[in-house]
């Protein structure tokens, strides 16, 4: 009797941390099962999930485990714990096809000398409801703008647990279309009511100009909001929008990213435990050249409601919300439409703190904490912490600080947004109520009041 002969199976590998197990992660591994004969589930570890910028993961491992055995698709899972894992695994476990889902486009084409690559198309029509009623963690998310920082907010959502994107709201149905298609979401629209009845969160990112009316009408419907900087351009809008928030048992979170990076936060604390002494002076400077666009345009455009809301967070997370007085000069561009470079001096009880912003001039970005035993460094961009430094009179006394800053940067402020959300939290320590008002106040008053040189 001839020897049976040995069919060979076509084994198929994938990748993910699998939080909050849903709809989403049952298609995509059902779809990944499908190209082959035996599939390997890869789940990420969390010492490896931070390492890759990873944020807000719920579950622990056993539990996210637990997630992919529970669906009955894996036939055998493997934990993935370091970079470059992939390529011994391909090797060890004889792998055919490697399956990732189209998000990663291009990212894995390396792979392709190990096996074949193949990236499924994004999971569509996962309805709020069914997340929530699967999960009851994960929050869908609406995005209001289809500009480029909303592409790039789409981009670092991926690596936020817990939050699900599937709309966007364009006055420009063709814009929001457009979007939609290149980015692999569900739903577009021009009507911002249909938006708010889908979703339960939104993200804003139109221009300046139009943050309040939109905030205040999804307060008004229950939907919590992560607004884009500057929150509003008046410090009453701002009050008020905080104020109804507050009534409504929504969060409202203004996007400032550098306030929820690691590094700041960090940095911020260092300055601040009395190592350099006292805080007397904090001086900041981001500037970017800017040709045409909304930026310079009026009404609301200028470097100011462009960019001061990020040397203002300094200023207010080092020195406080009570300056006793403002100073602003501002230089306008040839056409006088909008300040083009402006500096904006807070004086407090105890010191002084600079603001300096720019369109059309170009200058260091970087941030200068000085105190009476010493100060710290913190070298352009310096809005992206990564390093920072204190300095003393001794130099042997100085000391280097480094930490991640991952990608854009904004997931940390959609991370905290999540958080707060999941443990029905209304106030962020990272960036308080109060600091985003002074903020919008400082703002407005510099806009109004500054005296301006051409």
């Amino acid at each position: 009797m001839a020897a049976r002969e040995r069919i060979a199976l076509t084994r198929v590998i994938t990748y993910g941390t699998f939080d909050l197990f849903h709809d989403g992660h049952r298609r995509l591994l059902e779809r990944a099962k499908a190209l082959g004969d035996y599939l390997i589930v890869a789940v990420t570890t969390e010492n490896f999930d931070d390492l890759r910028g990873k944020l807000n993961v719920a579950q622990s491992l056993m539990e996210r485990i637990k997630n992919v055995e529970d669906s009955g698709l894996a036939d055998e899972i493997i934990i993935e714990e370091y970079e470059g894992q992939k390529v011994q695994d391909m090797q060890k476990y004889k792998v055919d096809i490697f399956a990732i889902g189209s998000d990663w486009i291009g990212k894995f084409d390396y792979l392709n000398d190990y096996c074949k690559v193949v990236y499924l198309e994004r999971t569509k029509g996962v309805s709020s409801t069914q997340l929530r009623n699967e999960t009851g963690g994960v929050t869908n998310l609406g995005i209001v703008g289809s500009g480029r920082i909303a592409s790039r907010f789409v981009e670092e959502a991926r690596f936020v647990s817990g939050i699900s994107i599937e709309a966007v709201y364009s006055r420009h149905l063709s814009s929001a279309e457009a979007f939609v298609e290149r980015l692999e979401l569900q739903t577009a629209t021009d009507s911002f009511a249909e938006l708010l009845a889908g979703v339960q969160a939104i993200y804003i990112a139109s221009p300046h100009g139009t943050h309040y009316e939109y905030a205040r009408a999804a307060i008004e419907a229950g939907v919590h909001v992560l607004c884009e900087k500057p929150l509003t351009l008046t410090g009453a809008q701002s009050v008020e929008l905080f104020e109804l928030a507050n009534q409504k048992g929504v969060v409202l979170l203004e996007a400032v990213k550098t306030a929820f990076s690691p590094g700041f936060q960090r940095m911020v604390a260092v300055a601040r435990m009395g190592f350099i002494g006292r805080i007397r002076s904090v001086d900041a400077t981001f500037t970017k050249l800017v040709e045409g666009g909304r930026e310079n345009q009026g009404p609301d455009g200028g470097s100011i409601s462009e960019l001061a809301t990020y040397p203002l967070l300094a200023a207010v997370k080092l020195m406080g919300t009570d300056y006793v007085d403002i100073h602003t000069h501002s230089l306008r561009g040839e056409d006088g439409e909008v300040e083009v470079f402006s500096r904006i001096d807070l004086t407090y009880p105890h010191g002084i703190a600079s603001a300096r912003t720019g369109i059309g001039v170009k200058a260091e970005g970087d941030l200068v904490v000085a105190g009476e035993k010493g100060y710290v460094y913190v070298p352009a961009p310096w809005w992206k912490t990564e390093y920072f430094e204190t300095r003393f009179e001794d130099s042997r006394d100085n000391k280097r600080y480094y930490y991640k800053f991952d990608g854009d940067g904004l997931r940390y402020e959609l991370a905290e947004f999540a958080w707060m959300i999941r443990n029905n939290t209304a106030e962020s320590f990272k960036l308080r109520q109060s600091e985003s008002i002074a903020i919008a106040k400082i703002i407005e008053h510099a806009r109004k009041h500054g005296q301006a040189f051409s």
